[in-house]
């Protein structure tokens, strides 16, 4: 799906949205709610200097417009692979957008992240997944990390692992085993201006993922441990 097709769809109402490749920010309508929108498109690795342009916009949406919300469209391959944005510090670059986001998120901007294309390690970790609430079409793509590359990183055996991902969502790809994990909240289909309004007008609540996960069957135990962590006395 091309960007503008996409805008159309979630703002019937109408948008104002500029692009400056491969990055995009402006606003969106939808029903009397004005949003905030950006992201990037056609797979774009997210270098140091996109990680500060997005972090920028985040901050300029807080200064100049508190309170409204803010859709995140982050179209991504991952983080830039490259010697330069290595010497650069790209791993601060993207803590500091991060941090950006939480930033916005403590003076009260409710933030949703759609992944409509592809969502990929870095690039996806440290924006559209720290939405309030992360949301998929049925056609992106999600991952983090590709078995041949966890099989380096962990030693463990190829073989293994992808005997491991046909068990467990945790080792593998794809909308809906991250819907099982909690990662996503749903998954639209249909009337995206519908779904983003159901969205919006949904009560905040504290970060619901872990719970999700465990309902979802995706999950065994990560809630139960961070529950144990919480309220446990030593």
């Amino acid at each position: 799906m091309h960007a503008r097709t996409l805008f159309d769809r979630l703002f019937p109402q109408g948008h104002d949205i500029r692009f400056e490749e491969p990055f995009f920010s402006g606003t969106g309508r939808n029903g009397e709610t004005t949003l905030a929108v950006l992201g990037t498109q056609d797979k774009a690795p997210i270098s140091a200097a996109l990680a500060h342009r997005m972090a920028t916009e985040v901050l300029r949406v807080v200064r100049e417009h508190p309170g409204r919300p803010l859709l995140l469209l982050v179209d991504t391959s991952g983080q830039a692979l490259s010697r330069r944005d290595e010497l650069l510090g790209i791993n601060g670059y993207m803590a500091h957008l991060a941090r950006c986001l939480e930033v916005a998120r403590r003076r009260g901007h409710r933030i949703l992240g759609l992944v409509w294309a592809e969502a990929v390690s870095g690039g996806f970790l440290a924006s559209s997944l720290l939405a309030d609430a992360c949301y998929a079409l049925p056609e992106a793509e999600i991952r983090v990390m590709n078995l041949p590359a966890m099989a380096r990183v962990t030693k463990i055996p190829l073989a293994r692992l992808e005997a491991l991902s046909v068990q467990s969502p945790v080792f593998a790809p794809g909308v809906e085993n991250y819907r099982r994990m909690g990662a996503i909240t749903a998954v639209w289909d249909g009337d995206l201006a519908r779904h983003l309004a159901e969205a919006l007008a949904a009560p905040l609540e504290e970060d619901p993922r872990a719970a999700l996960g465990e309902a979802r069957g995706g999950r065994q135990l990560a809630h139960r441990v961070a529950n144990r962590v919480r309220h446990d006395v030593p």
